[in-house]
């Protein structure tokens, strides 16, 4: 059986500083989607969608909550999120929002399945410094869509740092889920990381820009960098359908039928000395009982 991931990018705008009526948003849009689109499995919004923020140039107005409106896990807007995802039988990755976790505040992405769980948490392990002050996340995380494949969860400025698609690949992930809030003049190269993070680890790469205060230019990129979907700027929604075992035959006979990147590492490059990661891929592989690793 073919392994289909039916799904929508989200290039929505939240309503500024205001979170109930960004909930409100949301839980439309989100039922009007699969309204619209009934065989839809996964739906992706941008980065800290649900926080509501407005525009970096313009503070809230008086009386309006703080910028990091912290949410715990289990909580409130969690258990909203898990009742919407059971009611509509679909995947939500509602882009991130601000967790309160043990050590302070997270910009932290979940993933809710159909049956309503959280199947996966994942705190944004590069925020964007100097501006973004929140806590940074320590673990890479993938997920299971059951049935169909492996998902993995990176936030916006995690893209700049190949080490962060390349450990979600390596942990197995197919098709990386990259909700983003880029705003700023270097969205032309994150299009570029998209495509080349895609290339590198033979993965689909979704990343989903908000249309306001964002950039827009929602992309969708197939695990040899070829463009499957870009959005221009304001509101859109990008309907795609991802053949997960296109990664499969890519890894198998190489991107356009020549470059074996995984093959060529596990046959000649286990024992290569990487210093930068303190050892190499055999290495790794052995783990600390020096047994073969995952």
């Amino acid at each position: 059986m073919p392994r289909l991931l039916p799904l929508i990018a989200v290039q929505s705008t939240p309503v500024p500083w205001d979170v109930e009526a960004t909930w409100a948003k949301y839980d439309r849009e989100v039922r009007g989607l699969v309204a619209s689109f009934p065989g839809t499995r996964l739906i992706l919004h941008p980065e800290l969608f649900l926080a509501a923020l407005g525009s970096a140039m313009a503070p809230p107005p008086a009386g309006a909550p703080p910028r990091q409106v912290a949410e715990t896990i289990p909580g409130p807007l969690t258990d909203r999120l898990c009742a919407l995802a059971r009611e509509l039988d679909v995947w939500l990755v509602p882009g991130s929002f601000y967790e309160r976790g043990e050590r302070g505040v997270h910009n932290t992405a979940i993933a809710v399945a159909p049956d309503g769980t959280i199947r996966a948490r994942y705190r944004k392990v590069f925020p964007w410094r100097p501006w973004e002050k929140v806590i940074p996340g320590d673990e890479f995380v993938t997920f299971e869509i059951d049935g169909i494949g492996r998902a993995g969860l990176m936030i916006c400025y995690d893209g700049w740092f190949p080490e962060v698609a390349r450990h979600l690949a390596w942990m197995g992930a197919e098709v990386i889920l990259q909700p983003t809030l880029t705003m700023t003049s270097d969205r032309p190269q994150e299009l570029v990381l998209a495509r080349a993070n895609a290339i590198v680890n033979h993965v689909f790469v979704v990343n989903a820009n908000a249309g306001s205060p964002g950039f827009g230019s929602t992309i969708i990129v197939d695990p040899e960098g070829h463009e499957l979907q870009l959005a221009g700027q304001g509101e859109a929604y990008l309907t795609e359908v991802l053949d997960l075992d296109a990664v499969t035959r890519v890894r198998t006979h190489g991107s356009v039928g020549m470059n074996r990147m995984w093959s060529q590492l596990a046959d000649q490059g286990a024992d290569v000395p990487l210093p930068l990661y303190g050892g190499s891929l055999a290495a790794a592989r052995r783990g600390p009982s020096g047994a073969p690793g995952g």
